[in-house]
Formats: structure tokens, sequence, C-alpha cells
């Protein structure tokens, strides 16, 4: 890679035309830039001047080399103007989060990329390991998840808390909720489902819970979206967080039990250590804790 100091002189020097002019323009002396001139063509390993008196030529690398600095220096410009500007609609930011609180942030960032074309945001559901992994090793901008990870490489923000939820269909019916009666409907489960049964159900029925691995499952759904529909639908029951609820379509045909006992998962936006965030990445954490917010 060429010497940058040496060829911005040797640009310098194209422009001016003089070595006498250039050393005034860059602050140097005229020796100083004959020098930089001398190393820069040991690099190349060509000369880049064709001297005749005073006065000089380009010799074909000369003017290629010129023609390099020039271009590098349009590069430069446009990085400082980029960096100086910070311009929260211009760039990318990458995102990963629960499946459940993807599906209430993603269509606020949507109204975000819809003002701000050259805005793009990628958003990815992912497992807590895949978040925090993505986030440290720069595969993600920021992750949101359910605890302070205490990573000495990362930030860590309290954002708020969501209730985790049982749900049942919303008939008019104002049945008194037991084990039992769960029982007879049968779970709707899903990936997260019997971690939610052991915490939430060991809470609320200690004396007839005992262990997810024996509950009564109806029916099984792996996408989060869709894991409401069996119960608004009237067949089982369900373990979701809020925000798994609140974001499903037919929200109005789910009800949720209100139990003696509530359980409330932690909300933690993660990003890397080191420089401020930019603009477009303060825009969407900003979002992220307004979403926590309305759901905690």
């Amino acid at each position: 890679m060429l010497n940058a100091t040496w060829l911005e002189t040797y640009v310098t020097l194209t422009e001016t035309g003089h070595f006498t002019r250039a050393a005034e323009k860059l602050n140097m002396t005229q020796p100083g830039v004959s020098q930089h001139l001398r190393k820069l063509e040991e690099q190349v390993g060509q000369s880049l001047i064709a001297q005749e008196g005073k006065s000089f030529t380009l010799t074909p690398a000369g003017e290629a080399v010129r023609d390099l600095g020039l271009s590098r220096r349009t590069e430069e410009r446009q990085l400082r103007d980029t960096i100086m500007s910070d311009d929260p609609d211009v760039g990318e930011v990458r995102v990963a989060c629960s499946g459940s609180f993807a599906q209430l942030l993603y269509p606020r960032l949507l109204a975000l990329m819809r003002d701000a074309p050259r805005l793009l945001i990628h958003l990815e559901a992912a497992p807590q390991d895949t978040v925090v992994s993505g986030v440290l090793d720069g595969r993600f901008d920021l992750g949101v998840v359910g605890q302070d990870t205490g990573h000495p490489r990362l930030n860590a923000q309290s954002i708020g808390r969501e209730e985790l939820c049982l749900i049942l269909p919303a008939d008019p019916a104002d049945e008194t909720v037991t084990f039992e009666s769960l029982e007879d409907r049968g779970f709707v489960a899903h990936p997260d489902g019997f971690a939610y049964a052991d915490d939430l159900l060991s809470l609320n029925f200690p004396d007839t819970f005992t262990g997810a691995d024996r509950i009564k499952v109806r029916t099984f759904v792996n996408q989060i979206g869709q894991i409401p529909s069996p119960v608004a639908e009237g067949i089982g029951y369900t373990l979701l967080p809020r925000s798994g609820v609140e974001a499903f379509s037919a929200r109005n045909r789910l009800k949720i039990v209100s139990l003696p006992h509530r359980r409330y998962h932690e909300l933690w936006s993660i990003t890397r250590r080191g420089p401020e965030p930019t603009a477009r990445l303060r825009a969407i954490l900003k979002i992220a804790n307004e979403v926590a917010g309305e759901i905690g």
C-alpha cells in the first residue's frame, strides 16, 4: 500500500506544478517535497515525473499515481462527511431479539424505514444465546434479551419487563381456573412452552402441578405467530410473554388469565462496548425502549 503522506505530497505537487509552491501549500521545505517524491518513486518502482529545467511533466506511471491520490482524497472526504453527519436515516442496523418481542418491534421499525429510504434494518428472531453471541462477534448491533449478561464487552441496559401469561379463549364464561381444568383443555405446546410451564404453573398450582414433562399436550406449534391460533379457536391453553399475545392478529379472541402469583421476565438491551452508538442505532434503541415500556 502506498504511503498516504507521500501520496498527498505528490498530488499537491502535480496540482501546483512547482516544488516551491507545493512546499508552501504543505507547510514543508522544498527538499522535503523532493524527498517524499523520491520515496514514493522507490515504492512504486518507476519515475513519476520527467523534469524539463524548472518544470516537469508526468510520466504514464505518474498520471496513474496522481489519479489514485485524487480518488483517495475524494473517498476520505466522503468518509469524513458521513462520520460528521451521522444521519439517523442512512445506513444499516442489525437487531436480534425473541420472536414474541420481534412481532411488536418490527411494525415500528417498518414505519421508521418507510420514512427513511436509505435506512436498512435487519431484524432476526433468535434464542437468547444466539443474540448474545451475535452482538459479541458483531453480527448484530443491538440485542434484546431476558437478563443482564454481565459480560465485560457488552453494555446492558434494563428497558423494562414483560409478564408471562396464561392464555385461554375469550369466551364469556368466567370459569375458575385450576390445574385440573387446564389439563382438561390440554396444552398448546411450543419450544419455550415447557420452561414457561415450570416457571408459571409451579408458582400458581404447587399442589397439583408436578412438572412440565407430565402435562397433557393437545398440539405443538413452532411458529411464534401461530401459537395462539388454536387457543383462539377454543383448543387448549398456552403460555406466552405478553408481547406474543398483544401481537396476535385476533387478540380479541384471547383472554389473559389473572393468576394469584404473577411472573415477569426482564428485558435488557445489549450493545458492544466501544465508541458511541450511531444516530441510527440510538433511534432504534429508543423504539425498543418504547415497545418494552408499553408491554411492561
